[in-house]
């Protein structure tokens, strides 16, 4: 038996449609290329998820607990070894944002897909409003109190626009689409995801500080 056969088909659905989505988006992908990917017959991913848009819910549902589970866990972490005063900035971002490295550095192909697949939901118009909020908005306003609590100061609007930067940083660092590496002929690669949230993490927080402050 293949080490492919001997995954449940169900989950041989979910991981063929996770790559081709990460890697063609919604449109580009059809039921029954999925089920050629999964090795099943369409009428099984038929079965199990209903139409392409129950599969594509299905596929970024599934992984959202287990990444929400980390971050806020950093967050808290974070808060009660600082006490009542509370995490700085660059401790708020670092819990933000460094189990996704922790992630993207264990090798395993299917969290590739899943974070090239968020970027790419966070990034569109349409999908964005409609998949986002339901899975992480609860999450972000967690780490948008915390800086609230670092920056007293600063208005809300700021904090939201800062946040707003930020997000954008880590969708490209998500979608890893090798740009950095041509731009800077081969100095920096998107796949040294230590060296991207080494520089994102003081980056964003000298920005949310410069702004808030101001």
């Amino acid at each position: 038996m293949t080490e492919k056969n001997s995954v449940p088909k169900r989950d041989r659905i979910l991981d063929a449609a996770e790559e081709l989505f990460a890697e063609h988006g919604y449109d580009g992908v059809t039921l029954r290329r999925i089920a050629t990917a999964a090795g099943v017959d369409v009428a099984l991913a038929n079965y199990h998820f209903g139409k392409k848009l129950d599969l594509f819910q299905a596929v970024f549902n599934r992984r959202a607990e287990l990444l929400n589970g980390a971050r806020r866990e950093a967050l808290h972490d974070c808060q009660k070894k600082a006490g009542t005063k509370g995490p700085s900035v660059e401790q708020i971002i670092e819990a933000f944002l460094r189990p996704l490295e922790l992630t993207q550095e264990t090798g395993d192909e299917g969290w590739r897909h899943y974070l090239a697949l968020i970027a790419y939901i966070n990034n569109s118009p349409y999908w964005g409003p409609r998949m986002m909020s339901s899975l992480f908005d609860e999450l972000v306003q967690e780490f948008i109190k915390a800086l609230k609590k670092a920056l007293p100061k600063a208005s809300e609007a700021d904090i939201y626009w800062c946040y707003h930067n930020l997000s954008g940083a880590l969708t490209l660092t998500l979608a890893n689409t090798g740009r950095i590496d041509k731009l800077s002929q081969g100095q920096c690669h998107s796949a040294d995801f230590q060296a991207a949230y080494d520089h994102m993490i003081p980056f964003t927080a000298a920005g949310f500080r410069k702004i808030c402050s101001s």
